[in-house]
């Protein structure tokens, strides 16, 4: 499951840098969940092209995390949101939310820069 997800995320974030025809066979793979025999058949190209194609695209979008960075953010943002709605939820004083509030804005800055 975990390896849906992170080839998911990758897709969402760097999947319009992979060329129409890499995109189109990993969505087939992904996203329609169809087998490597079953893409090959419907492409036209063999099960082991099949596999090298995902294997590269994968590998490819990979190298774009490691380089950019942009599903770290994404997930940092993301947790510092819901440490937001936390201390919205929690907070006793007005004082207090306001402290936890540059506390995480503090956080996300870093995470940006």
């Amino acid at each position: 499951m975990e390896k849906i997800v992170e080839q998911g995320l990758l897709y969402d974030f760097y999947g319009q840098l992979l060329t129409p025809h890499q995109q189109k066979i990993y969505e087939h793979a992904v996203y329609d969940n169809l087998s490597l025999n079953e893409i090959a058949e419907q492409e036209g190209i063999s099960r082991q092209a099949v596999h090298d194609l995902i294997r590269r695209a994968t590998d490819l979008m990979r190298g774009y995390e490691t380089k950019l960075g942009m599903i770290g953010r994404f997930r940092s943002l993301r947790e510092a949101a819901g440490q937001l709605c936390e201390a919205a939820d929690t907070a006793q004083t007005r004082e207090e939310l306001a402290q936890s509030v540059r506390e995480i804005a503090g956080r996300i800055r870093e995470s940006l820069s």
